[in-house]
C-alpha cells in the first residue's frame, strides 16, 4: 500500500516517502555507480542485496511468477508488482531487484517492482535536472496537492497546480500537462514538480508580445479573473486589463458583480496601456454610444418625463428615465408639504411615476428630478390666505416640549410656540393646556412662505395683563391669593386674576425668617401687600410681613380712637346732665 503524501508548504519540501519503501541511500547510490555492473548476470560471490539482476520466468501461478536469476534458488515475485501483463510469458527475460538472498522459506527475494523504480530513478539522474520541463499525468489526490506520473511519481503542491485559485482539484485527474522540475531529492527518492511556473512562464511571454501589439481603441475579448469593489480584472491571454466599474456601464451600479461573473468571456475596449507598468485600462460601456451627449437637449430644465424607481438610497430615489440614464429625486423634492427623512415615505422600488427635471449636469452624469412640482404648492400665496393678525381655528395635530403644531388646512401646519399659550401662566409642556385633537383659535403673528413656517399664538386673543399692571395693581394694593409653590427662597402666590407673585422669606414674618414651611404651605389662603412690580420681566413682590404690620397699625389707631370717643361721649354725658342740674 502507498503511503499519503504531506506536502510542507512553507519549506517547499516532501515530509514523508512519496509512495517508496525506505531503501538504504547509500546502496543505491551504489547502484548508479555501478549500473554497467548491474545490468549482466554475475556469480552469486558477485551478488549483492540492492543489485539489479536479469533473470527469466520458469513458472507462472494465480499469485506468483517464478525468477531464475542463475543463484542456488529461483525468486518469487507477487504479480501485482507487474504493470505490464505482456511480460508474464514463460521463458521471458525482465530485470528484477535483489531484495534478500534469503527469505523465510530459503528462497530469495526478488522485486519487479523496485527494479522498475531504480530504473526510473536512473533515467531521471541521467535526463532531468532541477528546472527541467517534463511530461506527466495526474493519477490522484494527496494531502496537500496531486500526484504526477512522469516515469515516475511525483508530487505537484496545491500552491503549483495553476495560476489561478482552484476550486476543484478533481478537474485536474488524468489529464496530461507539462511539470517544471523543481526539487530532485536523491536520498529520499522525491521528486517536486510544477505546472505553475511554467504557465506564468508562458504568460509572461504572452504578455511582452502581447503589450508590443495591443492599442488603444480596439476591441479585445478576455475572461472575469477577479472581481472586487472597484472592478474586474480580466485576462487578455496573457495580459491583465483593469475594468473600472465607471467603464463598466452608463447606468449607476453597486458592485460589479451585478453585470459580470467569474470566468465570464467579455469583449472590452483597450482604454489605456502603460507599457512600462504593464497596465491596461479597459472599457465596456464604450462599446456603445454615450446616451448622456445630447441630454441637455433632450431634457432641459422644467421638462416632464416618466420613468421607473430602480433604486432608493437615504438621501432621495433614482428614476431611469431611458436605458442608461438615471435621474435622482432628492428627498427635499418629494413633497410640499411633508418633511421627508426616508425617500420609501413616499416612493417604492418599482413605481412608474412623473417627474420634472430640475437641472442637467452633463460632464458629471446627473439630472436632478422632483415630483413634488407635478402638484399645486400650497404654500403659494399663504402670506395673503394667512395675514398676520387674523384669528383661524385650527386643530391639535402634534405637541412637542417646545409648542403644539395645527393643521390649518391639508398640507399646511403652524406652530403655537410654549411661550405664545399664556400671558400669566408658565406653561411647562403643552400638553398642560391641549390635547392632540382639539380645535383652537389662535392669531397668526408670522408668515414665512419661503421656509413653510406659520406661528401662531393663543394669548394673543386676549390683553397683556403686563402693560396694565401698575394701574390695576399698583404698589401698596392688599391682595389675596392662594400659595401654589413653596421654595426654599420663599412662597408663590396666585392672585385672583391668575397672575403669580412671590414673597420673598424674609417678607413672610419676623418671628420665622428663613423657615417658609412654618408659616405657609401650599393651598393655604393668604393675604399680602403689593411692595414692588417689575413688568419687563413679569414679576411681582408681595410681603405678608407688612401687610400684618399695617393691620396691625390699622388696629391700633382703630383702639385709640374708640378710647377718645367713648371719653368724648363720656364728657358729652356729664355736660348734658349738668346743664339739666342748672335748669331745674
Amino acid at each position: 500500500m502507498s503511503k499519503e503524501v504531506e506536502y510542507d508548504w512553507s519549506e517547499s519540501k516532501i515530509i514523508d516517502d512519496v509512495d517508496f519503501q525506505d531503501e538504504d541511500a547509500a546502496l543505491f547510490q551504489k547502484l548508479l555507480n555501478n549500473k554497467e555492473d548491474s545490468d549482466q548476470k554475475g556469480s552469486i560471490s558477485k551478488m549483492e542485496v540492492g543489485q539489479i539482476l536479469k533473470g527469466k520466468i520458469v513458472e507462472l501461478t494465480p499469485d506468483f511468477v517464478v525468477v531464475d536469476v542463475g543463484l542456488k534458488s529461483e525468486g518469487l515475485i507477487p504479480v501485482n508488482e507487474f504493470i505490464d501483463m505482456s511480460e508474464l510469458t514463460l521463458g521471458n527475460e525482465i530485470e528484477v531487484y535483489l531484495d534478500r538472498t534469503e527469505g523465510e522459506d530459503g528462497q530469495i527475494v526478488l522485486s519487479r517492482e523496485k527494479a522498475r523504480r531504480h530504473r526510473q530513478w536512473e533515467y531521471i539522474i541521467d535526463h532531468c535536472e532541477e528546472g527541467s520541463v517534463v511530461e506527466g499525468k495526474v493519477i490522484r489526490k494527496v494531502k496537500g496537492g496531486l500526484m504526477v506520473d512522469i516515469g515516475m511519481e511525483a508530487f505537484l503542491p496545491g500552491s503549483q497546480i495553476d495560476n489561478r485559485r482552484i476550486k476543484n482539484l478533481d478537474e485536474f485527474l488524468d489529464k496530461t500537462f507539462d511539470f517544471k522540475i523543481l526539487k530532485i531529492n536523491i536520498e529520499r527518492k522525491n521528486i517536486v514538480v510544477s505546472r505553475r511556473e511554467l504557465l506564468e512562464e508562458e504568460r509572461s511571454s504572452k504578455k511582452a508580445e502581447l503589450l508590443e501589439k495591443i492599442k488603444e481603441g480596439e476591441t479585445r475579448k478576455g475572461f472575469v479573473k477577479n472581481i472586487t469593489d472597484f472592478g474586474v480584472f480580466l485576462d487578455l491571454d496573457g495580459l491583465d486589463g483593469l475594468l473600472h466599474i465607471t467603464d463598466m456601464t452608463w447606468k449607476r451600479i453597486k458592485h460589479p458583480s451585478e453585470m459580470v461573473q467569474l470566468n465570464e468571456e467579455l469583449e472590452v475596449v483597450i482604454l489605456h496601456i502603460d507599457k512600462e507598468k504593464g497596465r491596461v485600462a479597459l472599457g465596456l460601456k464604450q462599446k456603445e454610444p454615450n446616451p448622456w451627449e445630447e441630454i441637455e437637449q433632450k431634457y432641459p430644465p422644467g421638462t416632464r418625463i416618466k420613468g421607473k424607481i430602480v433604486n432608493l438610497v437615504p438621501y432621495g430615489a433614482f428614476i431611469e428615465i431611458e436605458a442608461g440614464i438615471e435621474g435622482l429625486i432628492h428627498i427635499s423634492e418629494m413633497s410640499w408639504v411633508k418633511n421627508v427623512t426616508d425617500p420609501s415615505e413616499i416612493v417604492t422600488k418599482g413605481d412608474e411615476l412623473e417627474a420634472i427635471v430640475l437641472s442637467v449636469q452633463k460632464d458629471e452624469g446627473k439630472i436632478s428630478l422632483g415630483i413634488k412640482q407635478t402638484e399645486q404648492n400650497p404654500w403659494e400665496g399663504v402670506d395673503e390666505k394667512y395675514p398676520v393678525g387674523s384669528s383661524v381655528k385650527a386643530e391639535i395635530r402634534n405637541l412637542t416640549n417646545y409648542g403644539a403644531f395645527v393643521e390649518l388646512e391639508p398640507g399646511i401646519d403652524g406652530l403655537i410656540h410654549i411661550s405664545d399659550l399664556s400671558w400669566i401662566k408658565k406653561v411647562s409642556h403643552p400638553s398642560e393646556v391641549f390635547e392632540k385633537g382639539d380645535s383652537v383659535e389662535a392669531i397668526i403673528l408670522s408668515v414665512d412662505q419661503e421656509s413653510k413656517k406659520i406661528t401662531l399664538g393663543v394669548k394673543q386673543l386676549g390683553t397683556n395683563p403686563w402693560e396694565s399692571i401698575e394701574k390695576t395693581l399698583p404698589i401698596g394694593t392688599i391682595v389675596k391669593g392662594v400659595v401654589t409653590k413653596i421654595t426654599a427662597f420663599g412662597a408663590f402666590i396666585e392672585l385672583d386674576s391668575g397672575i403669580e407673585g412671590l414673597v420673598h422669606v424674609t417678607e413672610l414674618s419676623d418671628q420665622a425668617f428663613g423657615k417658609v414651611d412654618e408659616v405657609v404651605t401650599t393651598g393655604d389662603e393668604v393675604t399680602a401687600k403689593v411692595i414692588k412690580l417689575d413688568p419687563e420681566h413679569k414679576k411681582i413682590s408681595l410681603s405678608i410681613k407688612e401687610y400684618l404690620v399695617e393691620q396691625n397699625q390699622e388696629n391700633r389707631d382703630d383702639i385709640v380712637v374708640k378710647k377718645k370717643k367713648k371719653k368724648d361721649e363720656k364728657k358729652k354725658t356729664k355736660e348734658e346732665k349738668s346743664e339739666e342740674k342748672e335748669e331745674e
